[in-house]
């Protein structure tokens, strides 16, 4: 196979520099060959050592939750960024979001801007789901619960007291739609607070939304 047709074959996931030295092991500089793939426009670099199919070939790209998840792991796509897929929220994101278990990072790429936010395990490794994004393609994602929570713990300033704090915050600052909230899975979300950082504040969100 000649390495367009093997980037061609890969164009459903981020490619990595190992990948392409292995495709590749019949030349004798395979880096000098990956240069000129990259200026040729037959890859896309993401970051050091990770690529993805190039503006030349006219076909379509991974699913950015997908490439987000291998930009940087462990990790899984959350905060706004799940809570608009799942339809809590009604905003477009552009920035995509992930938690993880190492340090907070964000990388700007020619495919848009991942941010990386640091959590404690074992709160981490709660409520992450693997979701189908099209026929090839799966991705680590939070359930809307999980991402629910990620984003009241990793909320500067967001600190719950009473009732009219989580409404203001919830259904006035991030919009959510009232029946969504009360769709959750309550009995998860309740299993993780012991574990969880801002653990005061989300009880206080939990009996909130309840009694809506």
């Amino acid at each position: 196979m000649i390495i367009s047709e093997y980037i061609a074959a890969h164009r459903d996931h981020p490619i990595t520099h190992q990948m392409l030295l292995s495709s590749l092991k019949d030349y004798k500089r395979p880096n000098d060959k990956i240069s000129n793939l990259l200026k040729e426009g037959e890859l896309l670099s993401v970051k050091k050592g990770l690529y993805v199919i190039g503006p030349r070939s006219g076909k379509s790209r991974p699913e950015s939750f997908l490439t987000a998840n291998h930009i940087l792991g462990p990790s899984y796509v959350s905060l706004d960024s799940a809570l608009s897929y799942h339809g809590l929220i009604p905003e477009r994101v552009y920035e995509i979001s992930s938690m993880t278990t190492k340090s907070t990072r964000k990388f700007k790429t020619p495919i848009g801007v991942y941010a990386y936010y640091n959590l404690p395990l074992p709160y981490y490794a709660f409520g992450i789901t693997r979701l189908q994004m099209n026929e090839n393609q799966f991705a680590m994602v939070a359930s809307p619960e999980k991402a629910l929570f990620d984003k009241v713990v990793t909320t500067k300033g967001v600190l719950f007291r009473s009732k009219k704090q989580v409404v203001d915050y919830l259904i006035e600052n991030l919009r959510m739609d009232e029946s969504a909230l009360l769709n959750l899975d309550f009995s998860s979300m309740k299993s993780w607070i012991a574990d969880s950082p801002k653990k005061e504040s989300l009880q206080v969100m939990l009996n909130t939304i309840e009694k809506l």
